[in-house]
C-alpha cells in the first residue's frame, strides 16, 4: 500500500510539476519521495533554484515561511496544516522589541528557526551549523541571541571575545535530554562515538565527540570509520542513518527525542497536499520585506 502511494505521488508531481522538500526529521516514506532532503535552511536555497513554481514543504510551519521569503513567487504549500515549532513560536515580536530596549546597543541575532514576524525585528539570522562563524564576523561585540539559549551557550563558549546576551528559551524536545540520559547511553554502548545537536543542553553537548547541526552529524557518522554511534538529536536521523549505513551501528541518545510536530505529516497529508490540501503560505509584503533582511545579512556574513 504504501509503494502504490510513493508511486501515485511521483506520479503526479511529475504531472503538474510540484516540487517535494522534506526535513531531515520526517518519516523515511516520506523523504524516498522527496526532490530535496535536509535541514530547513538548506531546503529553502534549494528550492529557490528549483525550476518549479510550486513548492510543498514536509516540515513545520517556519520552515515553510522561509521557503516562501527565498521564493516570494512561488506557491508554497506546508503539507499538514497546524505543524508548528514551540521554539519558533515563544518569542513574539513585541517581546522582542522589549528585549531590545533592554539590552540597547546590541545586535540582534536570530536562530533560522523563529517566525517571519520575528525576523522582521532581528539584525541577522543564523543556523545550527554557522552560528559561530557567522557570530564571530558580526562586527559588533554585545549580541542578543534568541530564541535558543542552548545554541546561544554553544556559541558563547566558542567566542569568549563577544557578550552574548541569553533569553531562557529553545527546543523543547532537545532541552529535554539530561546528563544521566548521555551518561546511560555510553555505559550500553561503550565504543560508540555521542554525536549530538547544539540545541542540548551544555551538561550533554560536554560529553559529545562531535557537536554540530543535523547535517553535520549525518556527515559525520557516514564519513566515519567508526562502527558505532549514539545520536544525540531527532530519533528519525537515526533512523535514517541505519537505511544510508547498514553496517553501522546507531542508538538514540533518548526514546523521548521525538518531534511531534514533525511527526504529524503523513505520506498521505503529502498526497492531498498535491491535489489543493496542506497549507498555502501567504504573507504581507511589508513582512516579507522586513524578515529578508536579517536572512540576506546571513548570507552575506556567511
Amino acid at each position: 500500500m504504501i509503494k502504490d502511494i510513493q508511486q501515485e505521488i511521483l506520479r503526479i508531481k511529475k504531472e503538474k510539476n510540484i516540487t517535494i522538500l522534506a526535513h531531515s526529521y520526517q518519516a523515511e516514506e516520506i523523504q524516498e519521495i522527496a526532490d530535496h532532503t535536509g535541514d530547513s535552511f538548506r531546503l529553502s536555497q534549494l528550492a529557490a533554484d528549483d525550476p518549479n513554481s510550486t513548492l510543498i514543504m514536509c516540515g513545520v510551519h517556519f520552515m515553510a515561511e522561509t521557503c516562501k521569503l527565498l521564493s516570494p513567487d512561488k506557491k508554497v504549500i506546508l503539507a499538514k496544516e497546524g505543524c508548528g515549532c514551540p521554539m519558533a513560536e515563544q518569542l513574539s515580536a513585541d517581546e522582542l522589541r522589549d528585549l531590545k530596549e533592554m539590552y540597547p546597543g546590541y545586535t540582534v541575532v536570530a536562530y533560522i528557526n523563529t517566525t517571519a514576524e520575528l525576523k522582521t525585528e532581528c539584525d541577522v539570522c543564523v543556523t545550527s551549523s554557522s552560528a559561530v562563524d557567522i557570530c564571530r564576523k558580526i562586527e559588533n561585540d554585545k549580541l542578543l541571541f534568541i530564541p535558543d539559549c542552548n545554541l546561544g551557550a554553544f556559541v558563547a563558549k566558542q567566542l569568549p571575545e563577544k557578550e552574548i546576551k541569553l533569553i531562557q528559551g529553545g527546543c523543547p524536545i532537545h532541552a529535554a535530554v539530561r546528563e544521566k540520559d548521555v551518561l546511560a547511553e555510553k555505559a550500553l554502548h561503550p565504543d560508540a562515538l555521542v554525536l549530538v545537536h547544539p540545541e542540548c543542553i551544555p551538561a550533554v553537548t560536554a560529553h559529545a565527540d562531535y557537536v554540530g547541526s543535523t547535517s553535520g552529524i549525518v556527515n559525520f557518522a557516514v564519513k566515519s570509520d567508526a562502527k558505532e554511534f549514539i545520536i544525540g538529536t531527532e530519533i528519525s536521523i537515526a533512523e535514517h542513518l541505519q537505511y544510508a549505513c547498514p553496517d553501522k551501528e546507531f542508538y538514540p541518545l533518548s526514546k523521548h527525542l521525538i518531534c511531534p510536530n514533525m511527526k504529524r505529516t503523513t505520506l498521505m497529508d503529502v498526497y492531498k497536499a498535491l491535489s489543493g490540501g496542506g497549507l498555502e503560505i501567504e504573507m504581507s509584503p511589508e513582512v516579507m520585506k522586513k524578515a529578508r533582511v536579517c536572512i540576506d545579512r546571513m548570507l552575506e556574513l556567511g
